[in-house]
């Protein structure tokens, strides 16, 4: 079978982490990287693919069939529609937009084209929780009755993310709540939320109309009950936690320790902390990457689609409403 050629648009800290895996992935051969700046060229020589500077250029590209986005959010749903009119395959970060009209007309735009649409959940594709679902699946917990979610950042982003990265339930917590779609198998009916700004890029946040820490409590339609707890500055590491509960027992999710090693002294045992999303993340970022390749080689359905970065946004939406009216619960429309 013939490799996939794949043009990657944005060349920053994610597209590096991409850039790596493609070069990995057999299946696949890294063509194009576009990024108007310095590092999309570096990224590109480094890789063997040809540097471009504009998105569309890459997505026009003869010699790419189909396209990774991981440029800035309010770009997603533009590239999206071009790359579907261009009949290109689509890997796209979350979210599609920071919108739901916008969201909902780019996923019109690739149905139109039939083309495929898989959205970067990577939680479903780690290891963990994919063994999690598989579980829940069978029913080896019963009916599902609580989930809890706990996801930390190890220090905030820079201003420049803050004030257009479309506020913490959308870009942040928006995991959380994929992988609580993921996991309970239900949809999220209603969901109320609270945020503050504690940390010290409090002016950032408050500029951005947005909070540092965050807790959101869902209401499922299948009765059961959920939280989602956030914060961009755990000041140890990155921090990602989840449990489910059921009538049969439970299921814990996650690690603390980077390093499988622990050191004992007078003052108690030490280990290290997970870094930051690469780390934690990475045999997921593989593992995506696999599968969309091999949904569009195969002609497979990719997972998570553009319903699911459609549903996960509703439910940020609604919790972004709900903090900014004090915590009243909001439906989910």
């Amino acid at each position: 079978m013939a490799r996939l050629n794949i043009a990657l648009l944005g060349a920053g800290r994610l597209g590096a982490v991409h850039a790596r895996t493609l070069g990995g992935i057999s299946e696949a051969r890294l063509a194009v990287v576009a990024d108007p700046r310095p590092e999309g060229r570096l990224l590109g020589e480094r890789f063997g693919a040809r540097p471009v500077s504009d998105p569309r250029e890459a997505i026009e590209a003869p010699d790419s069939q189909a396209v990774v986005i991981v440029t800035p959010t309010a770009t997603h749903a533009e590239l999206i529609e071009a790359a579907a009119r261009a009949g290109k395959a689509i890997f796209c970060e979350k979210p599609i937009a920071l919108d739901v009209p916008s969201t909902e007309r780019a996923l019109r735009v690739t149905k139109q084209y039939g083309v495929p649409l898989q959205i970067g959940f990577q939680r479903r594709y780690d290891s963990g929780f994919a063994e999690a679902r598989q579980r829940i699946a069978t029913g080896e917990l019963g009916r599902i009755h609580l989930f809890r979610a706990v996801s930390y950042d190890p220090y905030p982003p820079r201003r420049e993310y803050i004030l257009g990265c479309g506020g913490m339930f959308v870009d942040m917590s928006i995991h959380d709540v994929d992988i609580a779609r993921f996991l309970t198998q239900s949809e999220v009916e209603s969901v109320s939320a609270v945020g503050t700004v504690m940390g010290p890029q409090a002016a950032d946040f408050e500029a951005a109309g947005d909070w540092d820490t965050t807790v959101l409590t869902l209401r499922f339609t299948s009765g059961a009950l959920g939280s989602i707890v956030n914060s961009r500055q755990s000041g140890y590491g990155y921090d990602i936690h989840t449990d489910v509960l059921g009538d049969c027992g439970g299921l814990k999710i996650g690690y603390e320790r980077h390093t499988p090693l622990t050191r004992y002294d007078r003052d108690g045992a030490h280990h290290d902390f997970v870094p930051y999303f690469p780390e934690r993340f990475a045999q997921a970022y593989t593992a995506e990457l696999v599968a969309f390749v091999d949904a569009v080689q195969t002609g497979r359905p990719v997972t998570p689609t553009g319903e699911d970065g459609l549903a996960a946004l509703r439910v940020a939406l609604a919790a972004t409403e709900s903090a900014r009216k004090g915590g009243p619960p909001v439906v989910v429309e």
